[in-house]
């Protein structure tokens, strides 16, 4: 999977299914540095990804300061050919004054086994 690269930073599209719905996501950043995967509130509601009653609540913390998040089981989380299914994502208001979807975390990378090759700025698959 191609990286676009935007103000420097790396990009991905990713997908995200929930309940019977997908949410095709194209400006994720792909940050080593987060140890979670996060994603806007305002753009994962349309399906049906919003704030419960029993949702646990963090407080996280990132260079731009705290914010807090709920947490969310999800039925998959597809970037490129790499599925994660029953993966478990922070939403937040994630207002960091540029324009951003999502972050995917080292929790994803790893788990889905994730080459990062920044020389040809492509995810790859590794051996599973």
């Amino acid at each position: 999977m191609k990286i676009h690269v935007r103000e420097g930073l790396p990009f991905v599209t990713v997908a995200l299914v929930y309940q019977g719905k997908k949410l095709e996501l194209a400006e994720v950043l792909i940050d080593t540095g987060s140890a979670g995967t996060i994603f806007s509130s305002d753009k994962v509601a349309s399906i049906g990804l919003v704030a419960e009653p029993h949702d646990p609540i963090h407080q996280i913390r990132g260079v731009g300061g705290y914010e807090f998040v709920f947490i969310k089981r999800i039925n998959g989380l597809i970037m490129g050919t790499v599925e994660v299914n029953d993966f478990e994502i922070e939403i937040g208001a994630m207002d960091y004054g540029f324009g951003i979807e999502g972050i995917i975390g080292m929790d994803f990378l790893r788990q889905g086994k994730i080459i990062i090759d920044l020389e040809r700025l492509e995810l790859k698959e590794g051996n599973k």
